[in-house]
């Protein structure tokens, strides 16, 4: 709050612990300006009798005068007990203005030394233009200081991006059941993002309608993937990790589809793991992620890093299961990947697939991020736009 702020309001509004702390902040203010004019000159004689007189009428005019509100507001409207205080407080304020008047202020506000026309001045010359060395000094310092009292410009802080966010939560029900993050390059070899993972040459999603390839050699990676076997040859088994990531293919942008999208995924890999152990960490996830009430459903389908493979369904959360235009009338919508790895991806990991087994799944942040916050366009994500992203 502005000093002019505080003048206009009573005392009962501010409710100062101590009312003297208030008179105090007038006197600093009153005194900076003072000391900001006398710093700053005039140019002439005319300019000094203007400035002088606007911070005189500022401060002490009857009507409108800072130190009248201060009479107004703070004197007259202080209760009883705050009489004595505010009154000896008031009447040393107005004895200190004094040096507000006109005639006062005129001794003190230099003339700044001024150049002959067409030339610049030289600080030599404003030294030599006066036999005041206050003179010079003003000239150097001809520039009215900022208020350094003042608030600075602050940037907004904003908030997460909400596609963060759903990465977070994600990973927080994950770490809590003893799983740790792992990260990859985003510029990965065709080795790790398929010959590894057991994705044959004539399989369709290594055309290049579907990859974004750097080289022959090098690809930006399709999924997440490359840091299971990474992750595999690194620390070896036992290992329960989830890989959270950005992800490349070669999509046309629409309502569902983006070249660029986030992807996580998790893997497991122990003695004696089974689909059962699968299924119920999923189940769990999604419980814990959507609710109580959610309802998981696992149906068979291919994929060649995993054996078994299904796809991973839940009960609709906007309808409830009944059917909505969402999950198309179904009650179901279908939400992520998973199976039992393969044995030759354990093999190309450095794993005895005879000794441990392991399963794998992975889900798009994006799309969970589109189903938790009803988005109906992925293309919202990427697209900077602050009265979108002020709704997180």
């Amino acid at each position: 709050m502005t000093i002019d702020e505080k003048v206009r309001k009573t005392l009962a509004e501010l409710s100062p612990t101590d009312p003297k702390k208030l008179f105090d902040e007038v006197r600093a203010a009153m005194e900076q300006e003072r000391n900001a004019l006398i710093s700053r000159g005039a140019a002439s004689e005319s300019e000094r009798d203007n400035l002088c007189k606007e911070l005189r009428d500022r401060w002490l005019a009857r009507k409108n005068g800072l130190l009248s509100f201060v009479d107004e507001n703070w004197l007259k409207a202080s209760p009883k007990e705050l009489k004595p205080l505010v009154g000896r407080n008031f009447n040393a304020l107005r004895q200190e203005s004094t040096a507000l008047e006109v005639a006062a202020l005129m001794k003190e506000v230099p003339l700044r030394a001024q150049a002959p026309a067409g030339r610049e001045i030289s600080i030599s010359d404003a030294f030599s233009a006066s036999d005041s060395v206050s003179a010079a000094v003003s000239y150097i310092n001809r520039e009215v200081p900022g208020d350094l009292t003042l608030p600075g410009n602050r940037r907004p802080l904003g908030s997460l991006h909400p596609v963060t966010q759903m990465q977070r939560e994600i990973e927080e029900i994950f770490l809590n059941l003893g799983f740790r993050i792992e990260s990859g390059p985003e510029i990965e070899s065709v080795y790790y993002n398929f010959d590894a993972l057991n994705i044959p040459e004539s399989h369709p999603s290594r055309d290049d309608w579907d990859t974004l390839y750097i080289d022959s050699k090098t690809v930006l990676r399709t999924h997440t993937s490359p840091v299971q076997i990474r992750a595999m040859e690194k620390y070896g088994a036992p290992l329960y990790i989830i890989i959270p990531g950005k992800c490349y293919r070669h999509d046309n942008p629409d309502a569902s589809h983006s070249p660029m999208f986030h992807q996580i995924e998790g893997l497991a890999i122990a003695s004696d793991i089974t689909f059962a152990d699968l299924k119920g960490t999923l189940d769990f996830f999604a419980k814990k992620l959507f609710g109580e009430k959610i309802r998981t459903r696992f149906q068979p389908s291919f994929f060649p890093f995993t054996e078994p493979s299904g796809e991973v369904s839940i009960s609709c959360i906007f309808c409830g299961g009944e059917g909505c235009r969402v999950c198309k009338e179904s009650g179901w919508i279908e939400v992520m990947g998973c199976g039992m790895v393969h044995p030759q991806v354990l093999r190309n990991g450095g794993i005895d697939p005879e000794k441990y087994t392991g399963w794998a799944f992975g889900l798009g942040i994006d799309r969970f991020a589109m189903l938790m916050y009803d988005i109906n366009d992925i293309q919202l994500f990427f697209q900077s736009d602050v009265r979108f992203l002020k709704q997180f």
